[in-house]
């Protein structure tokens, strides 16, 4: 490992942003239209490798058809507006039009509101009537309570999602959730995280999880760096957690669990390079915040923004940039990686001659700091 002395009595690895790497090309290139995106976790396939955040700026009933629709695979944040109020229209124009000094303490507000069990099981009928694949999630910390209203309702695949989830959490007030006997007596798959470690996520995958979030989500919304610290530079983190599934898939004897990048994956280019330091696909909040059919309005916020005593992220203006469709596939009209998502990965993937996205984990990268070109 290559570490740092900071100072006399602490020595620290170096590890690497999307920023600090960019991808080679090889000696080969393809058509763009030669090259498939597709990608399948347990019997569900997707044609992109893009799954919408649970946060209630990026994901609605209506959105997730949509992007369902689309070929992506859509998460509806089980704990958010949609769970608490029959119709929370209203709320989420009035979050839009919060002025920013006043905006936590009224989320706080809002949220306040208790999980209606019923309006989990409307909302995730709603998605599965549509004929898309229908998935929700919760924190680890509501999983104990909500979990058999969640799988009775129909879910297809289940996902834990946290600012950081363990395999062991140890706890001397309540009974912790067991993530290894959840999983192993649940009927469905399911995707947990985020890690941010080797160790960390090779204990997650050895709970049977189908898949492991990598980053701790809500990138542009996030502040848990200046708050608490905790900090988790991605291009490094997917690296760590693709050797963790690789060393699995030996131990378990061909067991593969997917990899999926979720948090700080901005633009085009972060998918890219999520792809090619080994994730199979990637979890998207601002990018998809920035659609004129998102529920967020050109805002854009994540469950930290409104926790009850340490908010760790904020209401973040994103704008409303362009559809979904353009969002996804173009066209585009502006050059800063925020549409057409899936024509850059398609052409990056041709540029260097492949075809196929775990072909693409192979892709040869650089150390190469960005410096505005």
């Amino acid at each position: 490992m290559n570490e740092i002395e900071i100072g006399r009595g602490k020595r620290a690895r170096r590890a690497y942003s999307f920023d600090d790497i960019a991808v080679v090309p090889s000696r080969r290139t393809r058509d763009p239209e030669e090259v498939s995106v597709g990608w399948q976790i347990d019997a569900y396939h997707f044609d992109l490798p893009v799954i919408g955040a649970p946060m209630d700026s990026v994901m609605s009933p209506e959105t997730a058809i949509a992007f369902g629709k689309h070929g992506g695979l859509p998460v509806l944040d089980l704990e958010g507006l949609w769970t608490r109020y029959e119709d929370p229209a209203p709320l989420l124009a009035e979050i839009a039009t919060l002025e920013p000094a006043l905006a936590t303490a009224r989320m706080q507000e809002i949220y306040r509101a208790d999980i209606v069990p019923e309006l989990i099981v409307e909302r995730l009928r709603t998605i599965r009537d549509a004929g898309v694949t229908v998935a929700g999630a919760l924190t680890p910390q509501r999983t104990q309570q909500l979990w058999k209203t969640v799988v009775d309702a129909g879910v297809d695949l289940f996902v834990i999602r946290g600012t950081t989830v363990s395999a062991e959490h140890v706890s001397g007030r309540a009974e912790p959730l067991n993530l290894k006997r959840f999983i192993y007596e649940l009927d469905v798959p399911v995707i947990v995280g985020g890690a941010a470690s080797y160790s960390a996520a090779l204990h997650l995958m050895r709970t049977g999880a189908a898949g492991v979030l990598v980053g701790f989500g809500g990138g542009a919304a996030h502040t848990t760096r200046r708050t608490l610290g905790i900090h988790a530079p991605m291009a490094s983190a997917i690296a760590d957690v693709a050797a963790a599934r690789r060393d699995y898939l030996d131990e378990s004897g061909g067991r593969y669990v997917h990899v999926i990048a979720d948090g700080g994956v901005g633009t085009s280019g972060d998918i890219v390079k999520a792809v090619a330091c080994g994730a199979d696909a990637v979890m998207l909040g601002a990018a998809l915040a920035r659609t004129t059919e998102a529920p967020g309005r050109g805002y854009h916020w994540g469950p930290e923004a409104h926790h009850p005593e340490l908010p760790r992220g904020g209401r973040v203006e994103v704008g409303a940039v362009a559809s979904l469709e353009e969002v996804l596939f173009g066209p585009s009209r502006v050059a800063d990686g925020t549409t057409n998502l899936v024509g850059a990965l398609r052409r990056a993937m041709a540029t260097t001659g492949y075809t196929e996205l775990k072909d693409f984990q192979r892709v040869e990268v650089v150390i190469a700091p960005y410096e505005g070109g």
